[in-house]
């Protein structure tokens, strides 16, 4: 479902006289449906560029990034747009929503904009807020309002609301008490359970050591001149 081939980054400083940073050369690693595959490696390694990059946020150099039928380093991002809308989910760490909309319509939102009825949508945003222990009092407020644990929260049902066949997540159990932690946990494996491939992030070893499959140093992925 996530097939990553060869794939090469660098960064242009454009401040310090266009230098080029290599960061990542060679990376190879499949997901497949089903399979929650852990990136690993010291802070700086590459695992957020990896990801950003799979997501389409950041262009690679070369090589191949597949998930589903699209090439995400080929892709227009029109493309990538409809990729996000129906294939592939991201739970990141940090909310970013349009302030004063509703926690119920941030948590809807990939539903209606695949035409899913609203009425189904918003009992959907329901079920994974209260599965998640947001309070019903919250909902028709922004959740820009909430405190960092909650917006998480707000964030992890936003990004489970729909059936992605693949997912990405960052740090999806930071911050995060033992309750809703094991909320969280549960979610990723149902995922798994339906088929999702899943590509994550996990600090905490013990989170990691129960949902993901297997483990990928992105150290590996380090060019030689950089290591």
């Amino acid at each position: 479902m996530i097939e990553i081939r060869d794939l090469c980054k660098s960064f242009t400083l454009h401040n310090q006289g266009a230098a080029v940073i290599p960061v990542m050369a060679g990376a190879a690693l499949d997901v497949a449906p089903g399979e929650c595959v852990g990136l690993i490696g010291a802070s700086g390694a590459g695992k957020s560029t990896l990801m950003r990059m799979v997501w389409g946020n950041y262009l690679a150099a070369s090589g191949v990034i597949r998930v589903g039928a699209l090439d995400v380093a080929q892709a227009q991002p029109r493309q990538i747009i409809q990729l996000r809308r129906e294939t592939l989910g991201y739970v990141s760490q940090f909310l970013r929503v349009v302030p004063r909309v509703p926690t119920l319509d941030v948590v809807a939102e990939p539903l209606l904009n695949l035409g899913v009825p609203a009425g189904h949508a918003h009992d959907r945003a329901a079920a994974l807020l209260s599965r998640l222990n947001i309070p019903e009092r919250l909902w028709t407020l922004s959740p820009t309002t909430f405190s960092g644990g909650e917006q998480q929260r707000v964030n992890i049902a936003r990004g489970f609301a729909h059936p992605y066949p693949a997912l990405l997540l960052d740090e999806p159990t930071a911050s995060l008490d033992l309750t809703n932690r094991e909320v969280v946990l549960c979610l990723i494996e149902e995922a798994k359970a339906r088929g999702a491939a899943i590509l994550g992030i996990f600090h905490d070893e013990a989170a990691r050591d129960r949902v993901c499959d297997r483990v990928v140093d992105v150290r590996a992925f380090t060019p030689k001149a950089a290591a």
